[in-house]
């Protein structure tokens, strides 16, 4: 039976979604949990895609197939059980043999949090501490220059392994809140690095270190070496998936 798993978690402990060596994994932390519910049979699961290192997610999903015959509700709750408590299963449901959580993505959305006030110590995990006034203004000019289907090659890291970095992004918005900006991107797929790099560069020019026109003259260039310094990843949080 395939089931899709919904859930969240707090990436500060982890390396980041993917597995590896000798490092705690979202992705081994859901398998191992998997493991005990299967009969102790080795479980794969697939996710939407990867987060990296300090990374968060407020909605992320899996698909895994399992041999057990387990109701929904029953292996929530055996997953949560069997989950450390940064990690949470928020719902699992039977989906169709030919569900994809990857590939049937229609659209992800990303947000990231700035505070540009007083540093706070019981937030840097989850708020990027930036704590110096941005001009914001500026920065609402920047933004609009990713709306659309571009190549994002100048804001991919290691870019020269892909081929293709076409994307569209439907949703670039900048809010703020007393002395805190959030960042929020939507489009139907998202690159390595690139949205933290696209907040890279609104900082750049939130300092007035360039007019926000050169954005677009960066993502014409398809140049990384343009796009400037990769925004740290505390602030950055996967918040919503949409499928087919």
């Amino acid at each position: 039976m395939k089931y899709l798993i919904k859930f969240s978690y707090d990436g500060t402990a982890y390396c980041g979604y993917q597995k590896q060596k000798q490092k705690p994994s979202i992705e081994e932390e859901l398998e191992k949990a998997l493991q005990k519910i299967n009969n102790n049979s080795p479980t794969k699961v697939c996710a939407t895609g990867r987060t990296d290192k300090g990374v968060h997610a407020y909605c992320q999903y899996a698909h895994t197939e399992l041999n057990v015959d387990i109701t929904e509700k029953k292996l929530k709750r055996a997953m949560n059980s069997n989950l450390p408590p940064d990690i949470h299963v928020i719902e699992a449901k039977i989906v169709d043999d030919d569900f994809h959580a990857r590939y049937d993505v229609l659209e992800k959305t990303y947000e990231y949090l700035i505070n540009t006030g007083e540093y706070n110590p019981i937030e840097r995990n989850y708020v990027f501490q930036y704590n110096y006034q941005l001009n914001i203004d500026k920065m609402q000019e920047a933004i609009k220059y990713f709306l659309g289907t571009h190549d994002f090659r100048a804001f991919v890291t290691d870019n020269k392994e892909k081929e293709n970095c076409i994307r569209t992004i439907t949703k670039a918005e900048i809010e703020t809140n007393n002395e805190k900006i959030k960042i929020t991107f939507t489009g139907n797929g998202f690159l390595r690095y690139q949205v933290r790099n696209m907040v890279g560069i609104l900082i750049k020019v939130g300092e007035e270190k360039i007019s926000p026109e050169i954005v677009e003259k960066i993502i014409e260039s398809k140049d990384r070496t343009k796009a400037g310094k990769t925004a740290p990843p505390e602030g950055l949080y996967l918040v919503n998936v949409k499928y087919k």
